[in-house]
């Protein structure tokens, strides 16, 4: 904790999901939070988004931990893993039921796309059907928070202003899901107020999430972090890095890719480094990070 008079300690993190190794996208991520928070004297966190069982690959975990210390980082505290706070997200939940803002749900994924309104970022916006509680006979499947009307603003780091009405884009959206597992906004919001994250640096395919969990965040009495999304790094086709594109090649130490990874994030790291090892290149980025210099355009991974 922070003195009066002093600035308060900054607090990354970096978020991993174990469905598979560690990929070229989700370095992007590490190396930006990493480097982000540690050249401003900040904490780095690791948790492990494992809530989601039926999607852990096992082993993934292990893996990916191997590799980030392979590469150098090194974090702070010991990693959290999601599937081990399912009471810490009971008790949010059961905090925003209490404020009247959750209700069940009996619709079928089939039965919200024959009615939802219009189709909106992720899917089909849900019209609102079991808003004022369910019919008879309706058995609950998930349950929602109910979303304001207007819009929602917040400034990005890279992406400057942005503004999405939760209403007309998702409508009300999951908080559990219908297999009875937490959903991930709920989730994501929940860690990183306790852990007391205040930067948050990810992939810009998730900059459409913020908005619902900075709402979660308000009606949760949360401080609001400070939001980077960073540009997605494509395969060969034009398609985001995904786990499904293999591993990473971690070639002489893993030096290399780290300076590729830095010069994809806009970073004028030096080309002798190129040939340097993992913790030479993680250190030059650390002491120069610059996020002025990120760039918002999705694009290819150059070994230039």
């Amino acid at each position: 904790m922070s003195s009066p008079g002093t600035a308060p300690v900054v607090v990354g993190r970096f978020a991993p999901s174990p469905s598979g190794p560690l990929h070229i996208g989700s370095l992007v991520t590490a190396v930006g939070s990493y480097c982000l928070a540690r050249s401003q004297g900040g904490r780095w966190l690791v948790r492990m988004e494992d809530l989601d069982r039926p999607r852990v690959v096992a082993g993934a975990a292990e893996e990916i931990l191997h590799t980030l210390e392979v590469l150098g980082f090194e974090w702070d505290g010991e990693v959290v893993w999601q599937s081990r706070r399912t009471a810490a997200y009971e008790e949010a939940l059961d905090r925003l039921r209490s404020a009247g803002l959750v209700f069940d749900c009996a619709c079928s994924r089939k039965e919200i796309l024959a009615s939802a309104p219009h189709v909106g970022e992720e899917g089909p916006v849900y019209p609102g059907t079991c808003r004022q509680g369910l019919e008879g006979g309706s058995q609950a499947r998930a349950q929602r928070i109910r979303v304001p009307a207007g819009p929602l603003c917040f400034t990005d780091g890279v992406f400057g202003p942005v503004e999405q009405c939760l209403a007309s884009v998702v409508g009300d959206f999951v908080l559990r899901r219908a297999d009875g597992l937490f959903a991930y906004q709920l989730a994501v919001v929940v860690d990183d107020g306790a852990a007391g994250v205040t930067q948050i640096v990810r992939g810009a395919d998730l900059l459409s999430s913020t908005p619902r969990q900075i709402f979660l965040q308000a009606a949760l009495g949360l401080p609001l972090p400070r939001y980077l999304h960073l540009p997605l790094a494509l395969a060969e086709n034009g398609e985001k890095i995904s786990k499904r594109h293999g591993p990473l090649p971690l070639a002489a130490e893993g030096g290399e890719i780290l300076w590729r990874v830095l010069r994809f994030l806009g970073q004028p790291v030096p080309p002798e480094l190129r040939s340097g090892c993992a913790a030479e290149v993680l250190a030059w980025g650390v002491g120069h990070f610059d996020a002025a210099l990120i760039p918002s355009a999705d694009r290819f991974l150059s070994g230039d």
